[in-house]
């Protein structure tokens, strides 16, 4: 950042990239925001954008300043303010009706209708602007992966999950494998779950495991969308799915083959079906997404659960963001036992995904390893 910013400055931009979390799982398809307002480095309100269609950061940043006048204070938000109207008034308008002498951002807003252009309202009107490099930068554009993605690709950011033995098997040469990981693992995936808009897996998982693929977390605000990959449609009318349907919402993505009388009856049980088009799977994966991301409301991040065969398919279409993958303390062997990931794969080692980062934690009996892949 300039010289002119101060340490303090940088404290009160960390806290409002902190206050922004608070939105987790609730704001999308909107971008977690935080915002701090101070004067003299003394903290006068704090704010963050909770709920979707509800109020802006910096709106509630003002607001939270109560009885005290903000004019010539200092705005820290975690994010470009939107200078457009959409569900809430323009955040530039708060600003300069609340006399704020100064705005400090982390991070840009990518999307076409932003980018930039609050930056230059405000400052067109004598708001001295500064805006982030470097790490609290790049922790903020972190906080808003889904979002940045989504804004730029109209595709949902992707995070893949699995959980595999010590030898890298995710089943035995049986099919089974529940459970792998640790039952704090799967307590953590719920969670996970909570904070996404959808959770897909492949007719392959949802045959085997009959699964609901529901948040059943204490206090969990709302359930994600789920989605099964089922280019046939073969998907049962009895399972557990298509039972929640349409009170939980279920999308079946089919191909062009799939029998009509198959997907009319899915639609009739309460299931929405998309149809991907392309000549093999990994096009159908991308068709899919960029489907999945025109929604309304849209899909703007999703967790792809498995199985094999279609995390091969998202790997081989370059659609995976992401990778948690939990290491449990087991050896399953077996030639036949499946790898968590399948799909066509690389050719050489020099075109393998590589990831840019990753880390590895302990949790329970298992270890977390979490690799980013891409940044947006």
């Amino acid at each position: 950042m300039e010289s002119s910013v101060s340490t303090r400055d940088l404290e009160l931009l960390a806290r409002a990239i902190e206050l922004g979390r608070n939105g987790i799982g609730n704001v999308s398809p909107n971008p977690q925001v935080g915002a701090v307002i101070a004067r003299d480095g003394e903290v006068l309100g704090e704010g963050w954008h909770a709920r979707y269609g509800e109020a802006h950061a910096e709106v509630n940043a003002i607001a939270d300043c109560g009885s005290v006048d903000p004019r010539g204070a200092t705005l820290y938000v975690s994010l470009e303010p939107c200078c457009h109207e959409g569900q809430q008034p323009p955040c530039t308008d708060a600003i300069l009706a609340a006399g704020l002498a100064r705005v400090v951002i982390a991070s840009d807003d990518p999307t076409e209708k932003a980018s930039g252009r609050g930056l230059g309202i405000l400052r067109d009107e004598g708001v001295e602007v500064e805006v982030a490099s470097g790490e609290l930068a790049a922790t903020a554009r972190l906080e808003n992966q889904a979002f940045r993605k989504h804004s730029r690709s109209g595709k949902p950011w992707i995070l893949f999950k699995s959980a595999m033995s010590i030898d890298g098997k995710v089943a035995t040469r049986e099919g089974d494998s529940q459970w792998i990981s640790d039952a704090s693992s799967r307590e953590l995936v719920h969670i996970w779950r909570s904070e996404v808009d959808a959770v897909a897996v492949g007719i392959g998982t949802a045959l085997a495991d009959d699964p609901q693929l529901t948040v059943r977390t204490p206090g969990a605000e709302k359930q994600p969308r789920r989605v099964v990959f089922d280019s046939a449609a073969r998907l049962a009318l009895n399972s557990q799915l298509v039972a929640q349907a349409p009170e939980a919402e279920l999308i079946v993505v089919v191909s062009r083959a799939a029998p009509r009388s198959a997907v009319e009856s899915l639609e009739s049980a309460g299931a929405e079906v998309i149809v991907a088009s392309g000549e093999n799977e990994p096009l159908r994966v991308s068709d899919a997404l960029s489907q999945l991301g025109n929604l309304d409301p849209p899909i703007t991040a999703m967790l792809l659960e498995g199985g094999p065969h279609l995390a091969g398919a998202f790997f081989d279409a370059g659609e995976i963001d992401e990778v948690r993958l939990f290491v449990a303390p087991i050896v399953l062997g077996g030639a036949s036992a499946r790898d968590p990931v399948e799909g066509m794969g690389a050719t050489t080692i020099a075109d393998a995904t590589r990831a840019i980062s990753l880390t590895a934690e302990r949790v329970a009996d298992d270890i977390l390893l979490t690799a980013r892949l891409r940044e947006w």
